[in-house]
């Protein structure tokens, strides 16, 4: 045990400097990585090859946890501004320099993220993980994973609107899509995608949409790009889809008595939707926050 305590002090800051990234607070941050010890401490580690890079996914993950339950109960992600919260526990210079130079600019950014989104930037962009480590992580596909840190990255570079704004504008579209999928009317379905738009799916969409192909499953590929091919994958369907609400932005499930089976996740540049992910694995549907709407 002595030996497991000092490899893990070895790991020690990097995993705070993950939590701290993901939560924006010091306090959460050391919480989150003694939770991590205490998994540790519990489980076999004769099989761990890599150990900061399984403590690494362990934080992840309870951070994705606490994160998904602070929007649950609607609460702000911090208690205070971060700037306001910084000043109070012992300053600018100080916490710049636990957290490794993050800045109060940039916590006060990945704060407008859902909680997936900024799980899969803080891991990709800030501590270069793979997509196909984080996917496991966010409960979703290597492709999807990718598209949630894509998303995530525009809104930090860029100058995004009000979420309440971007909301209703994502709403019109998807209705918009929808509708037009299940009228069967191609124009209108070219209308809202991009040229460029890529329809991602992941191995249980493929494998279902297979399996289905005699009953006229659309036939979903790993990436299929374009227009013209994903307005005809989805031309006179979409029937039995819903409109929703996935992890704090708007999609679509297929979801036969209530219980979701499966997701659509769109991303949307501007007025056209350049992303599509259909997500059917089971765990990877119950990882995410979903709240079906009237159409």
């Amino acid at each position: 045990m002595h030996d497991l305590a000092e490899r893990f002090e070895e790991s020690r800051t990097h995993l705070h400097a993950v939590a701290y990234r993901m939560l924006g607070s010091r306090s959460e941050a050391e919480d989150a990585v003694q939770e991590a010890w205490l998994r540790l401490s519990r489980s076999e580690t004769d099989d761990i090859d890599n150990l900061r890079g399984w403590l690494t996914t362990v934080v992840a993950r309870v951070c994705l946890d606490h994160l998904r339950a602070r929007k649950l109960r609607r609460e702000q992600a911090l208690d205070d501004a971060p700037a306001e919260k910084l000043e109070r526990e012992g300053g600018f210079e100080r916490e710049t320099e636990l957290a490794d130079g993050v800045g109060v600019a940039l916590l006060v950014v990945l704060e407008t993220l859902t909680p997936a989104e900024r799980v899969a930037f803080v891991l990709h962009d800030l501590f270069d993980l793979s997509f196909d480590d984080i996917a496991p992580i966010v409960g979703r596909s290597s492709a999807a994973a990718r598209q949630l840190a894509s998303r995530a990255r525009r809104r930090v570079h860029g100058s995004p609107s009000r979420p309440e704004t971007d909301r209703t504008r994502q709403r019109e579209i998807v209705s918009a899509f929808l509708a037009a999928s299940r009228g069967g009317d191609f124009t209108a379905l070219l209308e809202v995608l991009d040229p460029d738009v890529v329809l991602r799916a992941d191995a249980a969409a493929i494998q279902a949409a297979t399996a289905n192909a005699s009953k006229g499953a659309p036939q979903f590929a790993q990436e299929i790009h374009g227009a013209a091919a994903v307005a005809e994958i989805f031309k006179g369907r979409a029937q039995a889809a819903r409109l929703a609400i996935l992890d704090g932005t708007v999609g679509a499930v297929f979801a036969p008595g209530g219980t979701p089976r499966v997701a659509f996740e769109f991303t949307i540049e501007g007025e056209r939707i350049v992303g599509i992910s259909v997500i059917a694995d089971p765990q990877s549907v119950r990882g995410l926050q979903i709240a079906i709407v009237d159409d």
